[in-house]
């Protein structure tokens, strides 16, 4: 009743409002995204350079590598950062703020450190366990060095968020991909260093951005630990790890089950359809830079309840129709970007990994009720549950569907995480999510894609049927009245439009 009522009656005042929050979280998610969104679309830009100079198992053993790195990070960061920008806004005392910031500047620096030197002297080992041949080692080694640049980097880009100077954080993003695209490029194309030439490339740019992070905060980086804000940062952040690290490993894990199953040119295959598909990530990544700060400035809970969600429709409108034009495009997009035939098959894998992030963008919006009441106990199991069915299906479905059975189980895996954090959420914090809107959006996008693909759309086809979406929702009844008054509206203003 009360969803029916947000759709079709929604107050004058309360619309406007809602407008209006939407309006800024589109803005903040726009402006902190620059840099990811440059970053991935320059790394899918990359990949005729880099499938031209790698073989699929090259780059596979590097895809492999690089997801190890993201475990790794979480793994050696403790939770510290996420109890970073809690225990930030946790006094407006800037000495407060200031031991805040060392604390976890000297905490990162230290376990970065240790998780170094074990990736140098363990270098042979982990090769081994991830299936590398001895020539690869050195490969492990220079991972090694990516993930203690990686950890510092982000906890001085951390820094940024909490002082809300986004056109700050998003210059040293950018700063980043361009010294590693520089770098990337010269070291696999001038210099011939293949896989070592993209890790390589990557840890450049990091370090670089990173040093001169470095010489910024000099001022505010003295050495100054306090173990008992320690002690409670930890008891804050350590709790959320492993609901983390099941999101992460459920992201993740499928490239070395693929590696188990199928061999390294599998993974570099599977991966190259990934990127591809990952352009969305980029949309959430931007959207996750603004929306806990944005969702918990609203401070009355009825307009939050409200806000939450119209965000969890909007967003998922924009993640669909997103998906569903890389699902009807990814043939094209394989031939484009994939310099070598042989990565062509990857395109295969994007519909159901779009879907996928579809899916994980719609947890991650529901998750936010859990932070506001401040309950985050039960989101483990949540998570390790996803993970579980994750892997699982990675187990069975791999060696009988290859590696389709991947991408198969990383939407089952986060299906089950959205679905069970909506029951979870619901119950602490109640919101009027717009189910029937966000399931009739789920069967029109799949619908559409199952359609393309039955008919084998070409091209321009493909783009014509993608955008279609938001027409064929008027077919199922999706808009309510003041949005089709605002769309007729729209439409008026179009036709009746003069050049000047």
């Amino acid at each position: 009743m009360l969803e029916t009522e947000l759709e079709e009656k929604p107050p004058g005042k309360a619309g406007f409002a809602i407008r209006g929050q939407m309006f800024r979280l589109a803005r903040q998610s726009l402006v902190y995204g620059v840099g990811p969104v440059v970053s991935k679309f320059i790394g899918v830009f990359l990949l005729p350079l880099y499938t031209s100079y790698l073989t699929t198992k090259d780059y596979g053993v590097v895809a492999l590598l690089m997801s190890a790195e993201v475990v790794a990070v979480i793994v050696f960061r403790a939770g510290i950062q996420n109890a970073f920008f809690r225990f930030y806004y946790l006094s407006s005392d800037p000495l407060e703020r200031r031991t805040v910031v060392r604390t976890s500047f000297w905490f990162t620096i230290t376990s970065a450190t240790v998780g170094l030197v074990l990736g140098l002297v363990l270098a042979p080992e982990i090769a081994s366990v991830l299936g590398l041949h001895p020539g690869q080692i050195d490969l492990v080694r220079a991972t090694a060095v990516l993930l203690w640049a990686d950890m510092n980097y982000q906890q001085q880009a951390a820094v940024f968020r909490v002082e809300h100077r986004a056109i700050a954080y998003s210059i040293a993003s950018v700063s980043n991909v361009v010294i590693t695209v520089g770098a990337t490029v010269t070291l696999i194309v001038g210099l011939h260093k293949g896989p070592l030439g993209l890790i390589v490339g990557n840890l450049t740019g990091t370090l670089c951005v990173f040093a001169v992070l470095l010489v910024y905060r000099a001022g505010l980086l003295g050495f100054e630990f306090n173990r008992k804000l320690y002690r409670a940062m930890e008891h804050f952040g350590l709790p959320l790890l492993p609901s983390i690290l099941a999101l992460w490993v459920t992201r993740f894990s499928d490239r070395f089950f693929i590696q188990h199953f199928l061999g390294s040119s599998a993974v570099g295959v599977y991966s190259f359809g990934v990127t591809i598909a990952s352009v969305l990530m980029l949309i959430i990544t931007a959207f996750l830079l603004a929306w806990p700060p944005f969702a918990y400035s609203i401070e009355d809970d009825d307009d939050a309840r409200r806000t939450y969600a119209y965000v969890l429709t909007y967003f998922l409108f924009l993640m669909i129709w997103a998906a569903i034009a890389f699902s009807l495009l990814a043939p094209t997009l394989g031939r484009l970007l994939g310099s070598k035939a042989a990565f062509h098959p990857g395109a295969r894998f994007v519909p159901v990994l779009a879907f996928a992030f579809v899916l994980i963008a719609g947890y991650e919006v529901v998750t936010i009720s859990i932070g506001r009441v401040r309950k985050t106990g039960m989101n483990w199991v949540i998570t390790g549950s996803g993970a579980l069915v994750d892997a699982a299906l990675n187990w069975v479905l791999i060696p009988r569907v290859g590696a389709m059975g991947a991408a198969i189980a990383l939407l089952a895996g986060y299906a089950t995480m959205f679905v069970g954090m909506s029951w979870h959420a619901q119950r602490l914090f109640p919101v009027p999510y717009q189910w029937r809107r966000v399931a009739t959006m789920l069967v029109a996008g799949v619908g559409l894609v199952l359609l393309g693909k039955w008919i084998s759309v070409s091209a321009p086809l493909a783009v014509a049927l993608a955008a279609i979406f938001p027409f064929v929702l008027i077919g199922f009844g999706f808009y309510s009245a003041p949005e089709r008054a605002q769309l007729a509206a729209l439409v008026r203003r179009v036709l009746h439009a003069r050049p000047a």
